[in-house]
């Protein structure tokens, strides 16, 4: 063999020994990955070649699968009452993925999760059958939040305080997501997209907005248990207009005529003084705020219900000025409806919060549980006594203050209205808030709610969150006690 001819030899012998070995990396190390790329259209074709698992409420499915007509994908996904549970179950959509309960769990309900095969399927490859998701979820609260709501721009939660079972997640506007559920669904989902009242969005969730009064409670927690007031019927030191420390701004109150000055923390509650919770913040200084805003949830990266909700947040780095805004909710406070729903479900719970969820269980096919989530995991974040003590001022707010429209006959009701101030110079609509607890004597059931109303398309001299509020958070709440 010439010299010539040996090396071409060579040549090819390494070049088919290079192709063996790319082709050897590609399946042994690359071929998960390719196999999971999202790009990957086998995936789309697997996933829907047959009906998926189910999201339950109450033993009944609001999911379900239909077959489609033509085209390499068998089956899309199917709602029941779409647009009523949209907050919680998201979308599941053969062209832009799932979100939500959908997208947390695609795995159990496509049937691809490790879990659901037993040996046999492991070794022929054959794809299991899917599972389901529980929910926590009661249709009654579902539907009043939902309907009370209408058309306003908003959103609300119900959590039961001593379990964490969400109850209720309601987001307005919303959405059927059997609507975008296909591969020819464009239009309306550009339309969902460009919407400026954003329906894809969970407010209840994913949407922290300032807080206003509502938060008063935190800081009235923290005056509580830091020893500042020994009971919510000691008269504070406040004076009236309270001249914001290093400005030359006076911090005013909604009404002129209340008796904010030096008032309780009940009476302060009661006429929402904004004089006495900013002077109460100062006092306490940011970092005592901060704790116990924390305590409560605030600046948590990590909720998740299993759905992860974005941070409400509580400052740092503020002056004196600013931390007094911080005391009537406003500044730099943000939060969600979920998180106005923990401080109510702790203040009801005896000072215990209890980890707020939304999945009881994920079956398999058989009902068997692959996971549990346990009810009632608690953390004490204030003391018997301190709650007490806000539970009875909430009440009162209730009984004789901002909050009437909460009141339900026969049962023990309190709350806490809010209305927040946003845009440039305050220039904007209002928010309208409302936390609240109720129970029922009789039979120990126990409620807490936020609703916030984002937009109602009412005058600003209308807004407030006893008028636009407090009715949503009542139907939830009556609901919730049947």
């Amino acid at each position: 063999m010439n010299k010539t001819i040996r090396r071409a030899s060579v040549f090819s012998l390494l070049l088919v020994l290079a192709l063996l070995g790319r082709a050897t990396w590609v399946q042994a190390y690359e071929g998960k990955a390719l196999a999971d790329e999202k790009k990957n259209r086998r995936n789309v074709i697997a996933q829907y070649a047959h009906p998926l698992g189910n999201i339950i409420v109450a033993g009944s499915p609001v999911t379900g699968s239909k077959q489609t007509k033509g085209g390499d994908l068998a089956y899309k996904r199917d709602y029941t009452d779409g647009k009523l549970y949209a907050a919680v179950t998201g979308y599941s959509s053969q062209a832009y993925g799932a979100t939500q309960l959908e997208g947390i769990y695609s795995d159990v309900l496509d049937g691809t999760d490790t879990r659901l095969k037993n040996p046999l399927d492991a070794i022929t490859r054959k794809q299991a059958e899917p599972g389901s998701v529980v929910t926590t979820i009661d249709p009654a609260v579902q539907k009043a939040g939902y309907q009370a709501l209408g058309n306003k721009k908003g959103a609300a939660v119900a959590i039961d305080p001593k379990t964490g079972r969400i109850l209720g997640m309601v987001s307005t506007p919303s959405y059927d997501p059997a609507k975008i559920a296909g591969l020819t669904d464009g239009d309306l989902w550009q339309q969902l997209t460009d919407d400026p009242d954003k329906p894809l969005v969970n407010r209840a969730l994913r949407q922290p907005l300032p807080p206003g009064s509502t938060f008063k409670l935190v800081v009235a927690a923290a005056g509580l248990e830091e020893g500042l007031y020994d009971s919510v019927d000691t008269p504070t030191r406040s004076p009236n207009p309270y001249k914001l420390p290093g400005s030359t701004r006076y911090l005013e109150n909604e009404n002129p005529s209340a008796p904010c000055e030096n008032a309780s923390l009940r009476t302060a509650l009661q006429y929402s003084c904004n004089n006495v919770f900013a002077k109460l913040a100062v006092d306490l200084g940011q970092d005592k705020v901060k704790a116990t805003a924390e305590k409560f949830g605030f600046n948590d990266k990590e909720l998740d219900v299993p759905v992860r909700a974005y941070a409400s947040v509580y400052p740092s780095g503020m002056d004196k000025a600013q931390t007094a805004l911080t005391g009537i909710g406003q500044f730099d406070v943000t939060a969600t409806p979920l998180q106005m729903a923990m401080v109510s479900a702790a203040i009801s719970n005896d000072g215990l919060m209890a980890s707020p969820h939304m999945v009881s269980q994920v079956v398999d096919s058989n009902g068997d549980p692959l996971k549990t989530f346990e009810d009632g995991k608690t953390d004490r974040i204030m003391s018997s006594k301190t709650a007490s003590q806000l539970r009875s001022a909430m009440q009162t707010v209730v009984d004789k203050g901002t909050g009437s429209n909460a009141a339900i006959s026969g049962m023990e009701v309190g709350g806490k209205t809010g209305t927040a101030q946003h845009g440039e110079n305050n220039s904007k609509t209002p928010y309208a808030w409302f936390t609240s607890y109720a129970k029922d004597p009789a039979t120990g059931k126990e409620v807490a709610v936020a609703v916030l109303i984002e937009d109602s398309g009412a005058a600003r001299s209308e807004v407030s969150g006893n008028g636009l509020a407090a009715p949503v958070a009542q139907k939830m709440m009556k609901a919730a006690l049947k």
